[in-house]
């Protein structure tokens, strides 16, 4: 894959002589950056959707933060600070799935049992990063907390790439599935697709996407990315076909647009940030067009 990445590069800069892209496609972390956009935009607009259609979006907060946690584990039992991903996979889909377990079997109010997981894994999270970052600089983490798509690098491209891959085969396979047995578990049931099955398996790719796209949006964003892109799609979307292939275009869209308007009108703020504010603006148009649709 190295070779292919290379190629990529040396054609972006043959581009850039040419006058066919901007100058700043001359640099490698650029175009590392764009490579990061064009995987995570799709896979996170067509899991989106998903994710609005059942009302997760508030657990795929509660997965998105608990990433802060992993993190901790990761570096306290000698990971890489760079990419401390083996506690930050294993932490993350525990939690997810432990957090389904209790949502099914406890019987409490969602958003309330979702609140109090949240909570305490921020709490830990917080209180073992104290431990985590006593010998190393605390800021070597601001890329894990609010993304920074910029120094990617090959292995984490390749690491993006994979869980996309997966990620996306499973959701083709079980979409419809999937969706049906959020909007509808009782028909789901009657029609013979097995609600639970289906609900675990989705919080565990929910688990795997944030993961991965944590260094590249940040922990903090993540979730947001998934949300925003499906919620501006559901604004325009008069089918399900449509939903899905406009929250794929808004999310792809707002990643690139946040790499490329900051370095190129030079302005100074965090490319995870930058990401939101481009699918924010998204947002708010498709809003009004909803709101011109209904006067």
């Amino acid at each position: 894959m190295d070779a292919i990445y290379d190629a990529v590069r040396h054609t972006a800069q043959y581009w850039v002589q040419m006058g066919l892209l901007p100058d700043s496609f001359k640099f490698a972390f650029v175009i590392n950056s764009v490579i990061c956009a064009l995987i995570i935009g799709p896979v996170l607009g067509a899991i989106g959707t998903a994710v609005v259609a059942k009302r997760m979006a508030f657990f795929s907060n509660a997965i998105g933060n608990s990433a802060l946690t992993g993190i901790a584990i990761g570096i306290l039992l000698g990971e890489p600070v760079n990419n401390p991903y083996i506690s930050l996979f294993s932490f993350s889909i525990l939690f997810a799935i432990f957090l389904n377990f209790s949502k099914n079997k406890s019987g409490m109010s969602h958003d309330t049992l979702i609140g109090v997981f949240l909570a305490a894994s921020l709490a830990i999270g917080a209180s073992l990063m104290m431990f985590a970052t006593r010998d190393i600089n605390i800021h070597i983490l601001d890329a894990y907390l609010f993304g920074s798509i910029l120094t990617a690098s090959n292995y984490d491209i390749n690491l993006l790439l994979g869980i996309a891959v997966l990620s996306l085969s499973a959701g083709f396979i079980g979409f419809n599935r999937t969706i049906m047995s959020g909007l509808n578990p009782v028909l789901a049931q009657v029609r013979g697709v097995r609600v639970i099955v289906y609900d675990y398996i989705f919080v565990v790719l929910i688990a795997l996407i944030t993961v991965a796209s944590v260094k590249i949006v940040g922990a903090i964003l993540v979730e947001a990315l998934l949300i925003i892109p499906a919620a501006a799609a559901r604004n325009i979307s008069r089918s399900l076909k449509s939903f899905v292939v406009w929250s794929v275009v808004f999310a792809t869209v707002s990643a690139l647009a946040g790499i490329i308007i900051p370095m190129e009108f030079k302005i100074p703020i965090p490319s995870g940030g930058a990401i939101i504010i481009c699918a924010t603006a998204i947002f708010i148009s498709t809003l009004f067009i909803k709101i011109l649709r209904r006067n």
